[in-house]
């Protein structure tokens, strides 16, 4: 086959540091721009973004040519830097994310529930929501280390 081809699609999803609820609703949808557009200059194409005052969530197509952790590197300290001047001048994202993969046949579910995410949040924490994802991926979730 002389060309390649891809369509891996992953749910990113990361926290403000310290999970402080520094994305003010009126800040979300320029954030949601700059996360896209970021993912979009990766030539990673960005399918839904949203998120809550603590944390996002970005489902994207990886793109053929960066590895996970490149794209993932790129686009928190990309607009890490944007979100001092914009959203709030403490801002940074915490060190670590989940990516989970999503299959093309699940999209549109996962795209809902991103935009979803203020009317899930009145019923779910962010720590439920994680233990959730892992659970529904088949992984264990060592609470030791991940709520720092």
């Amino acid at each position: 086959m002389p060309q390649s081809l891809a369509h891996i699609a992953v749910h990113l999803v990361f926290s403000t540091k310290n999970r402080e609820p520094l994305i003010a609703p009126e800040a979300r949808p320029e954030l949601f721009r700059y996360l896209g557009g970021a993912l979009n200059a990766l030539d990673c194409p960005a399918l839904e973004v949203g998120g809550v005052a603590d944390h996002v969530h970005l489902l994207f197509v990886l793109s053929k040519n960066l590895g996970l952790s490149d794209a993932v590197e790129e686009v928190k300290k990309g607009s890490s830097k944007w979100a001092k001047g914009k959203v709030h001048p403490r801002f940074y994202w915490q060190g670590g994310y989940g990516a989970f993969s999503v299959s093309a046949s699940n999209e549109p579910q996962v795209r809902a529930y991103i935009r979803n995410q203020d009317e899930h949040h009145r019923r779910m924490t962010f720590q439920d929501e994680v233990r959730e994802l892992m659970r529904k991926h088949g992984k264990e979730l060592d609470e030791r280390y991940y709520w720092d």
